[in-house]
Order: C-alpha cells, then sequence, then structure tokens
C-alpha cells in the first residue's frame, strides 16, 4: 500500500513580527516524521512524505496515496485548522487515520469539549469564556472569583500560552493574565477554575471498543503547592518532572480516571487514537482536554512515554492507530468478487 504522511514541520526561518515564541511548538521535526515512516515501511508499505498547505493539495490532485497516516495541526489561528486536512481527505475520498473534521473542530475548542463532555456525566472545571472584543472593564465584575482560576488561550494545543503566571487569584491578575494572552493569541480566551490535584493523561488506542494504553502521572520534581504542567515544563521535562506510569493511585481512583477517558473520547467522536488530559482532586477527576492529534514524537511526546512505561515499543503504538484505523476502512480494501 502507498500511505502518505501529513504533518506540518518547525521552520528555522525567524518568527513573524509579533509572534509568540511558541507558534510553531505544536510542529514536528524531521525527525518525528522519519520515525513514523520508518514504522510503517517496516509494515512492508510505501511511504511519502505529504506536509501540508498548498503543497499537499497539489500532491493529492495529481497522485493520491492509497491511505494516509494523519498528524497535521495546521497552520494560522482558528479552532477548525486541525480539521482542514481530513476534510480536504474526506472530499477525495481518501482513507485516513484518526478523528473526522468535527471532532478536531470540537477538541480544539476547549470550552466546546468541556460542554459536551460535561453533558455526558463527566466532572469537568468551573469556567467561562472571555471574547476577543469583550470590554476589560465589565470583565472585571465576572473576574471576581469565587475559586483559584489559570487563564489559557481556548483554541491552542501544546501548552501554548499556558505558563506559571497564568494562575490566579483575583480580579486583577485575571484581567492581566488576559491581557497578556490576547497580544499573543488572537482567540478567545479561558478562564478555568484551578483543580488542585495530581495532573493525569490518559492514552488511548481504538475504536471497537477503545482501550487504554495507560494513565500517566505528571510529578514535579520539586513540591509546589500550585504545579502547572506548563509550556516550561514541558520544554525542560527530563529535569522538571518525572512520569509515573501506571500512576501511585488507589484502584478506584485509577479506574475512575479510566472510565471518564473512555467516556470522553466517545463522547467526541475520537477515533483510532487520543490523549485525554485530567487533574484528580479527592479521588475525582476533572476533564480538561482531550487531544485527538498527540504528539508523536519519539522521545519527548506524552503519549510515546506514556506507552512506553506501559509496555509498548514505539514501532507497536505506530502500528496500533494504523491498524485502527484500517480496521475502519476494511471494505474499502476488500477485494471485489469477480463477475
Amino acid at each position: 500500500m502507498r500511505i502518505g504522511i501529513t504533518y506540518d514541520l518547525k521552520s528555522d526561518a525567524p518568527p513573524p513580527a509579533g509572534a509568540p515564541d511558541d507558534y510553531q511548538e505544536e510542529f514536528d521535526s524531521p525527525t518525528t516524521v522519519e520515525a513514523v515512516a520508518a514504522v510503517l515501511r517496516g509494515l512492508g508499505h510505501e511511504v511519502v512524505k505529504l506536509g501540508d498547505g498548498r503543497g499537499l493539495l497539489r500532491r493529492l490532485l495529481s497522485d493520491p496515496p492509497d491511505f494516509v497516516f494523519n498528524f497535521a495541526e495546521g497552520q494560522g489561528v482558528g479552532r477548525s485548522r486541525e480539521a482542514r486536512v481530513p476534510a480536504v481527505l474526506e472530499m477525495l475520498d481518501i482513507p485516513y487515520t484518526g478523528s473526522d473534521p468535527l471532532t478536531l473542530a470540537v477538541t480544539l475548542d476547549k470550552d466546546c469539549a468541556k460542554r459536551l463532555v460535561e453533558s455526558a456525566g463527566v466532572n469537568v472545571p468551573r469556567s467561562f469564556v472571555v471574547k476577543p472584543g469583550d470590554d476589560l472593564d465589565e470583565l472585571a465584575a465576572r473576574a471576581r472569583l469565587p475559586y483559584t482560576a489559570i487563564v489559557k488561550p481556548a483554541w491552542e494545543g501544546s501548552s501554548k500560552g499556558i505558563r506559571g503566571r497564568c494562575v490566579v487569584d483575583d480580579a486583577e491578575g485575571c484581567i492581566a493574565a488576559v491581557e497578556r494572552l490576547r497580544k499573543d493569541h488572537a482567540q478567545p480566551i479561558l478562564v478555568e477554575e484551578y483543580i488542585q490535584g495530581e495532573e493525569l493523561t490518559v492514552g488511548i488506542v481504538g475504536n471497537a471498543p477503545p482501550r487504554v494504553v495507560g494513565v500517566l502521572r505528571v510529578v514535579p520534581q520539586l513540591p509546589t503547592d500550585r504545579f502547572v504542567y506548563s509550556l516550561e515544563v514541558k520544554r525542560d521535562w527530563r529535569r522538571q518532572v518525572r512520569y509515573e506510569c501506571p500512576p501511585r493511585l488507589a484502584a478506584g481512583e485509577l479506574e475512575a480516571v479510566e472510565q471518564a477517558a473512555l467516556q470522553a473520547y466517545r463522547t467526541l467522536g475520537c477515533r483510532d487514537v487520543a490523549r485525554v488530559d485530567f487533574r484528580l482532586r479527592d479521588g475525582v477527576p476533572y476533564f480538561l482536554e482531550v487531544n485527538p492529534l498527540p504528539g508523536l514524537n519519539p522521545e519527548s511526546g506524552d503519549l510515546v512515554i506514556l506507552a512506553g512505561l506501559a509496555g509498548w515499543t514505539y514501532e507497536e503504538l505506530i502500528r496500533g492507530v494504523f491498524e485502527a484505523a484500517l480496521d475502519r476502512h476494511a471494505a474499502k480494501f476488500q477485494p471485489t468478487a469477480a463477475t
């Protein structure tokens, strides 16, 4: 089979004027692209690196592959940017790995995803959204929080915009955080209750049924009352955190987290693979977000680290995602009966 890989690469070019230093944080390196390609070649397939954008469109139209392994994040700003590649592939009737356009759009919008997951009975932190046109003077009244909050961009992944100073206790701190994020991220800002508790992420692969690969607990190396799995921490994860999989939790707590993750996965329509993030407080898991395009860097991707600690090789993880997608499209590849 001829398999195309879709992705966005980090550029060595200087960032655009006014862009934040994390504007390419979700994008991948050639190392990650080649690691995925090597696994697929090892399964006996021909691999074509397609990338994203206009070049991808030209390649798909002129010489379409049989199948696509997709982890393109989409460029620019907008809650539908991750949905663009799958939408094009569906229009051209090219099967692909991962979730469909609707799920990718819904999950990138943190507030929208939380509302849907909450409707399915999963606990979520209290929150409200500050839209780009909202008056900050009027925000002061809303921001008199009855809880400690964390302020974050509403349509980003990979902890873009999330720093340690995003945790706030009062209206003044909230407004200052919103102002900082508005300068860097042209999108709504989510003000969310900060859940004091364990930082957990759940890896899920498959569809019928989906299965939990493992639950990863992120533990700061230096104890702190307000740990945030922030951009600074993720960029220096080897020194700042340690990972536990399985986590040191009571059996009932672990089961509650796994069931909440599977419920979120199903409710949001995830397919083939996702990573679901939680905070655990007093034995109760609170859903934060889901990433249906989890990072696949062979050394630093949270899902990859989680899978490795759970006993999966990198090859087994990529193959598991690919085979889950193939199973969904089995009918397309069945030989037709001779007439």
